[in-house]
């Protein structure tokens, strides 16, 4: 009878870490054949019970820290740094106190700001892109 338990645990436990994106149960699967082993070896249910706990365990903390790093979530690089320091042309005339203004830099249009609080650029000049805040490129003009 505790052979069918210890493999219906095994399996319960591959199928639901199969069926989790999270690493929820794989701990279980060592543990699991540890003990189905025994008893299908013959040995008694505490040694069973022990050999399941001890198998988990060690394999908790043995995989752990690694699941641990592999999931943790790190910056999603976009190349959008790439336009620090580089020079646009002002599409779109840019006014802070309107709001408004688009610059081209790299092949790619950008909502732009100037640098200066009240600054308006006009279209077809050259700025260069100083840094990036949000979605927007705050610009200086081309010296």
């Amino acid at each position: 009878m505790m052979t069918g338990i210890w493999l219906g645990v095994t399996i319960v436990a591959a199928v639901v870490e199969a069926m989790v994106p999270a690493l929820v149960s794989i701990w279980f699967v060592p543990g699991g054949l540890m003990a189905l082993i025994c008893a299908l070896a013959g040995g008694p249910v505490w040694l069973q019970v022990i050999l399941f706990l001890a198998g988990s365990g060690i394999a908790v903390l043995i995989t752990r820290p690694l699941a641990k790093r592999l999931q943790k979530p790190g910056p999603t690089g976009t190349n959008a740094d790439r336009a620090l320091g580089a020079t646009a042309v002002v599409t779109e005339e840019v006014d802070n106190l309107k709001g408004q203004g688009r610059v081209t830099v790299l092949g790619n249009s950008w909502a732009a700001r100037c640098t200066e609080p009240e600054g308006v650029i006009a279209a077809g000049e050259q700025v260069v892109v100083e840094r990036i805040e949000g979605v927007k490129l705050i610009v200086a003009p081309k010296k």
